[in-house]
Protein backbone atom coordinates (compact mmCIF):
# COMPACT_ATOMS: atom_id res chain seq x y z
CA UNK A 1 0.00 0.00 0.00
CA UNK A 2 2.86 2.25 0.86
CA UNK A 3 4.10 1.62 -3.17
CA UNK A 4 0.92 2.43 -4.47
CA UNK A 5 1.18 5.32 -1.75
CA UNK A 6 3.87 7.01 -2.99
CA UNK A 7 3.06 7.15 -7.12
CA UNK A 8 -0.54 8.53 -5.48
CA UNK A 9 1.12 10.99 -3.46
CA UNK A 10 3.88 12.25 -6.63
CA UNK A 11 0.48 12.47 -9.18
CA UNK A 12 -0.97 14.91 -6.40
CA UNK A 13 2.39 16.77 -6.05
CA UNK A 14 2.64 17.53 -9.74
CA UNK A 15 -0.85 17.91 -10.74
CA UNK A 16 -1.48 22.22 -10.85
CA UNK A 17 -5.56 21.70 -10.28
CA UNK A 18 -6.66 19.03 -8.05
CA UNK A 19 -6.75 15.39 -9.89
CA UNK A 20 -10.10 13.29 -9.39
CA UNK A 21 -9.52 9.43 -8.48
CA UNK A 22 -10.72 8.52 -11.77
CA UNK A 23 -7.42 10.18 -13.06
CA UNK A 24 -5.94 8.58 -10.59
CA UNK A 25 -7.22 5.30 -11.40
CA UNK A 26 -6.36 5.63 -14.87
CA UNK A 27 -2.73 6.89 -14.59
CA UNK A 28 -1.57 3.71 -12.42
CA UNK A 29 -3.83 1.03 -14.60
CA UNK A 30 -1.46 2.78 -17.75
CA UNK A 31 1.35 2.68 -15.43
CA UNK A 32 1.93 -0.71 -14.28
CA UNK A 33 -0.41 -2.65 -17.06
CA UNK A 34 -3.23 -3.72 -14.15
CA UNK A 35 -6.62 -2.46 -13.43
CA UNK A 36 -6.12 -0.55 -9.90
CA UNK A 37 -9.06 -1.27 -7.63
CA UNK A 38 -10.97 2.60 -6.73
CA UNK A 39 -10.52 0.47 -2.80
CA UNK A 40 -7.02 0.46 -2.93
CA UNK A 41 -6.59 3.93 -4.40
CA UNK A 42 -9.31 5.17 -1.81
CA UNK A 43 -7.46 3.46 0.92
CA UNK A 44 -3.98 5.12 -0.27
CA UNK A 45 -5.59 8.68 -0.72
CA UNK A 46 -7.15 8.28 3.17
CA UNK A 47 -3.11 7.02 4.53
CA UNK A 48 -2.01 10.30 2.51
CA UNK A 49 -4.06 12.53 4.37
CA UNK A 50 -3.48 10.94 7.80
CA UNK A 51 0.04 11.39 7.02
CA UNK A 52 -0.20 14.75 6.46
CA UNK A 53 -2.71 15.67 9.59
CA UNK A 54 0.86 15.36 11.36
CA UNK A 55 2.16 18.75 12.43
CA UNK A 56 5.85 18.28 11.10
CA UNK A 57 4.10 19.10 7.65
CA UNK A 58 2.94 22.92 6.52
CA UNK A 59 0.65 21.17 4.11
CA UNK A 60 -2.32 18.53 3.52
CA UNK A 61 -4.26 16.51 1.43
CA UNK A 62 -7.50 17.98 0.87
CA UNK A 63 -10.26 17.11 -1.14
CA UNK A 64 -11.21 20.06 -3.37
CA UNK A 65 -13.06 20.61 -6.53
CA UNK A 66 -13.76 16.94 -7.19
CA UNK A 67 -10.08 16.20 -6.50
CA UNK A 68 -6.91 15.93 -4.55
CA UNK A 69 -4.46 18.64 -4.13
CA UNK A 70 -1.80 19.37 -1.59
CA UNK A 71 -2.61 22.89 0.07
CA UNK A 72 -0.71 24.69 2.99
CA UNK A 73 -2.48 24.46 6.39
CA UNK A 74 -4.27 27.55 7.99
CA UNK A 75 -1.62 28.43 10.25
CA UNK A 76 0.90 29.27 7.54
CA UNK A 77 -1.24 31.47 5.68
CA UNK A 78 0.11 34.77 6.87
CA UNK A 79 3.89 34.06 5.57
CA UNK A 80 2.14 32.71 2.60
CA UNK A 81 0.06 35.91 1.87
CA UNK A 82 3.48 37.96 2.36
CA UNK A 83 5.46 35.81 0.15
CA UNK A 84 2.72 36.31 -2.49
CA UNK A 85 2.75 40.04 -2.41
CA UNK A 86 6.56 40.13 -2.22
CA UNK A 87 6.51 37.86 -5.78
CA UNK A 88 3.39 39.91 -6.96
CA UNK A 89 6.14 42.83 -7.28
CA UNK A 90 8.55 40.97 -8.69
CA UNK A 91 6.63 40.08 -11.85
CA UNK A 92 7.21 41.38 -15.59
CA UNK A 93 5.04 43.22 -17.29
CA UNK A 94 4.59 42.24 -21.08
CA UNK A 95 6.00 45.44 -22.12
CA UNK A 96 8.98 44.65 -20.00
CA UNK A 97 8.98 41.14 -21.10
CA UNK A 98 9.18 42.21 -24.70
CA UNK A 99 12.02 44.78 -23.93
CA UNK A 100 13.77 42.03 -21.96
CA UNK A 101 13.65 39.67 -24.97
CA UNK A 102 15.10 42.06 -27.32
CA UNK A 103 18.08 43.19 -25.47
CA UNK A 104 18.70 39.73 -24.82
CA UNK A 105 18.83 38.70 -28.49
CA UNK A 106 20.67 42.04 -29.57
CA UNK A 107 22.57 42.99 -26.57
CA UNK A 108 24.25 44.91 -26.49
CA UNK A 109 21.59 47.22 -27.64
CA UNK A 110 21.29 51.03 -26.90
CA UNK A 111 17.78 52.23 -25.79
CA UNK A 112 17.21 54.33 -29.12
CA UNK A 113 17.35 50.48 -31.20
CA UNK A 114 15.31 48.51 -28.77
CA UNK A 115 12.60 51.17 -29.58
CA UNK A 116 13.03 50.97 -33.25
CA UNK A 117 12.30 47.47 -32.93
CA UNK A 118 8.95 47.83 -30.25
CA UNK A 119 7.61 50.97 -32.10
CA UNK A 120 7.33 52.37 -28.33
CA UNK A 121 9.10 54.35 -26.04
CA UNK A 122 11.54 51.81 -23.92
CA UNK A 123 12.29 54.00 -21.06
CA UNK A 124 10.13 52.94 -17.97
CA UNK A 125 10.73 49.02 -19.19
CA UNK A 126 14.87 49.73 -19.24
CA UNK A 127 14.56 51.43 -15.49
CA UNK A 128 12.28 48.44 -14.15
CA UNK A 129 14.68 45.89 -15.58
CA UNK A 130 18.04 47.53 -13.89
CA UNK A 131 16.24 47.62 -10.94
CA UNK A 132 15.18 44.22 -10.63
CA UNK A 133 18.80 43.53 -11.61
CA UNK A 134 18.15 41.62 -15.16
CA UNK A 135 19.91 44.07 -17.17
CA UNK A 136 23.23 45.56 -17.23
CA UNK A 137 25.02 48.43 -18.42
CA UNK A 138 27.54 47.05 -20.74
CA UNK A 139 29.22 50.42 -22.02
CA UNK A 140 28.68 53.15 -24.13
CA UNK A 141 27.99 52.85 -28.19
CA UNK A 142 30.74 54.50 -30.75
CA UNK A 143 27.86 55.98 -32.41
CA UNK A 144 27.12 59.44 -32.41
CA UNK A 145 26.00 60.82 -28.92
CA UNK A 146 27.25 57.87 -27.10
CA UNK A 147 24.21 56.14 -26.27
CA UNK A 148 24.11 53.72 -23.56
CA UNK A 149 24.69 49.83 -24.57
CA UNK A 150 22.51 47.41 -22.83
CA UNK A 151 22.78 43.53 -22.08
CA UNK A 152 21.56 40.73 -19.56
CA UNK A 153 23.19 40.20 -16.41
CA UNK A 154 23.43 36.97 -14.61
CA UNK A 155 20.42 37.41 -12.59
CA UNK A 156 18.48 37.19 -15.88
CA UNK A 157 20.32 33.83 -16.39
CA UNK A 158 19.12 32.99 -12.94
CA UNK A 159 15.71 33.87 -13.66
CA UNK A 160 15.31 32.22 -16.61
CA UNK A 161 16.64 28.89 -15.32
CA UNK A 162 19.86 29.13 -18.17
CA UNK A 163 23.64 28.44 -18.16
CA UNK A 164 24.37 30.28 -20.97
CA UNK A 165 23.12 32.61 -23.89
CA UNK A 166 23.15 29.61 -26.00
CA UNK A 167 20.76 28.05 -24.52
CA UNK A 168 18.04 30.82 -25.39
CA UNK A 169 15.50 29.42 -27.96
CA UNK A 170 16.44 30.61 -31.54
CA UNK A 171 13.46 32.15 -33.80
CA UNK A 172 13.75 28.39 -35.62
CA UNK A 173 12.40 26.76 -32.37
CA UNK A 174 9.06 29.01 -32.45
CA UNK A 175 8.19 27.86 -36.23
CA UNK A 176 4.90 27.29 -37.54
CA UNK A 177 5.33 24.06 -38.43
CA UNK A 178 6.99 22.70 -34.73
CA UNK A 179 3.97 24.75 -33.10
CA UNK A 180 0.96 23.21 -34.82
CA UNK A 181 -1.95 21.27 -33.49
CA UNK A 182 -3.12 18.29 -35.52
CA UNK A 183 -2.76 17.51 -39.16
CA UNK A 184 -2.68 19.57 -42.27
CA UNK A 185 -4.95 19.15 -44.45
CA UNK A 186 -4.18 18.83 -48.01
Amino acid sequence: MDFLANHIEALIFCSSKPIRKSEIQACLTEMFEADIPEKDIKAALEMLQNKYTDESYSFEVIKSGGGYQFLTKAAYQSSISIFLKQQSKKRLSNSALETLSIIAYKQPVTKAQMEQIRGVNCDYSVQKLLEKGLVDIKGKSDSVGRPILYGTSEMFMDYFGINKMEDLPTPKDFSQEENQIGEEKT
